[in-house]
């Protein structure tokens, strides 16, 4: 391996954590020294957007009141936050309310005299990392199109410096308004212009009917403007992820699974989108959300992930091997509930399950180096000494280890990478970042 990337770190074979049970009195880092009490181990929020100043427009829409919690977010994500309000938008929720939000004073008008040379339209738009307006109703969409410029907002937007402070748009309407040709060729047009279109939810509406135009859900539309901002490494590639547990069933009820939560790999699937590539997530029985952009398949056995895998990988550049998949299933199955009576407990035979990941590696792609693979390796003991091992017995050119049980179910991970030059330990943080240097990592070792 390479030298270590900033905040990494070497790693001996003998200097990470053995057989440390779940939530350990004493954690121990891969220096070996002890960190902190693992039950109180608290990482700061991840502040994706620390540093980015972006302005919260708002038009008129009941969908004004979704903006609240989104400029909530935003500001616990470390952006600073500048709302403007049309005087529609002043209709459905009050200046007051957003001044409160994003501590700052709202504006509103063009004549604003709190800017000396009363130019806020120059003034705030330059200041922008980004604009983006959410509500953005009918009207304005087409507002925007002709260049309409006669109240602050469509202004700023028309004088802000293209080539360095984007403009994205999060539209809201009813469903007949947003199929319109008018209002779609609009969005054509404005997509053809430059604007970043965030597309619409469906549901019931305020206005009784139900279909496509409502605006995004506040963490949708978060989740979308992080991603914006991620550097685009993997644009243009195809990923393929799996993800959370297998379960192998032994009747109706019971059946034989592990602790993964799927939080890893789906912190994996929605890096890997916000680096620019085309996300499969093939996922284990988890109960957690969709990444933005991700297609998910959902799946339950070892053999249903390796099934849905096989589908995946022909067409895509990497593999990244994040599920804790059961090693073996029941030989068995009954169709009925096994019950508990006085002839004692039951004896289950077992079979071995495929192994995914060897699988995928030993596939011509994989071998010709046209597919690159990751695998992962959740260990309860000598870390560094079974990764290294898992990683040539596999044929991978990378391996990420971890202790199992300290990252099972946890939003925070500390990961070791393995490759043929050695083993890089990366500082324990939340899952988020774990992904995000990852990905980074795999696309540095794509690169030619």
């Amino acid at each position: 391996m390479a030298r270590p990337a900033a905040g990494m770190t070497r790693c001996a074979d003998d200097k990470w954590p053995s057989g440390l049970p779940a939530r350990s009195a004493e954690v121990i880092s891969a220096a070996g020294q002890p960190v902190r009490n693992a039950e109180v181990i608290k990482l700061p929020p991840m502040n994706d957007l620390a540093g980015k100043h972006i302005l919260l427009g708002l038009t008129g829409g009941i969908a004004c009141y979704k903006s609240a919690e989104l400029c909530r977010g935003l500001v616990k994500e470390g952006a600073t936050v500048q709302v403007v309000m049309t005087a529609a938008s002043e209709q459905f929720i009050t200046p007051v309310t957003m001044q409160a939000l994003s501590m700052r004073p709202v504006y509103s008008s063009q004549w604003d005299a709190r800017e000396a040379n009363n130019m806020p339209h120059i003034n705030l738009s330059r200041q922008a990392d980004a604009i983006l307006i959410a509500p953005c109703s009918a009207d304005f969409m087409a507002r925007l199109v002709h260049g309409a410029a006669d109240e602050l907002l469509s202004l700023m937007c028309l004088a802000r410096p293209i080539d360095r402070v984007p403009l994205l748009i999060a539209p809201a309407m009813n469903r007949e308004m947003w199929a319109h040709p008018a209002t779609q060729r609009n969005m054509r047009q404005l997509a053809a212009d430059g604007a970043t279109i965030l597309g619409v939810g469906s549901g019931f509406q305020a206005c009784g009917e139900t279909g496509d135009g409502r605006m995004l859900e506040p963490h949708e539309l978060l989740e979308d403007l992080v991603a914006f901002f991620q550097p685009k490494l993997l644009a243009g590639r195809k990923v393929v992820i799996t993800a959370g547990p297998t379960f192998e069933a032994l009747d109706p009820i019971r059946g034989i699974t592990n602790h993964s939560s799927g939080k890893m790999g789906f912190a994996i699937a929605r890096a890997a989108r916000a680096a620019g590539a085309d996300v499969a997530l093939i996922a284990g029985p988890v109960s957690l959300a969709t990444p933005r952009g991700v297609r998910r398949l959902d799946v339950q056995s070892a053999r249903d992930m390796l099934a849905a895998t096989q589908a995946e990988v022909p067409q895509a550049d990497v593999f990244i091997a994040s599920a804790a998949v059961a090693d073996w299933r029941p030989l068995t199955h009954s169709d009925q509930k096994i019950k508990k009576d006085a002839s004692g407990a039951p004896t289950v035979a077992f079979a071995e399950n495929p192994d995914i990941l060897a699988t995928v590696a030993r596939s011509e792609r994989a071998q010709s180096g046209k597919l690159f693979c990751v695998g992962f390796a959740a260990e309860s003991h000598d870390l560094v000494k079974h990764a290294k091992a898992k990683r040539e017995r596999k044929g991978i050119p990378l391996l990420v280890g971890n202790i199992g049980p300290l990252t099972f179910g946890q939003d925070d991970n500390q990961m070791l990478l393995v490759d043929a030059q050695g083993v890089v330990e990366l500082p324990r943080a939340s899952k988020a970042e774990c992904a995000r240097q990852l990905i980074a990592e795999i696309a540095r070792r794509m690169t030619p």
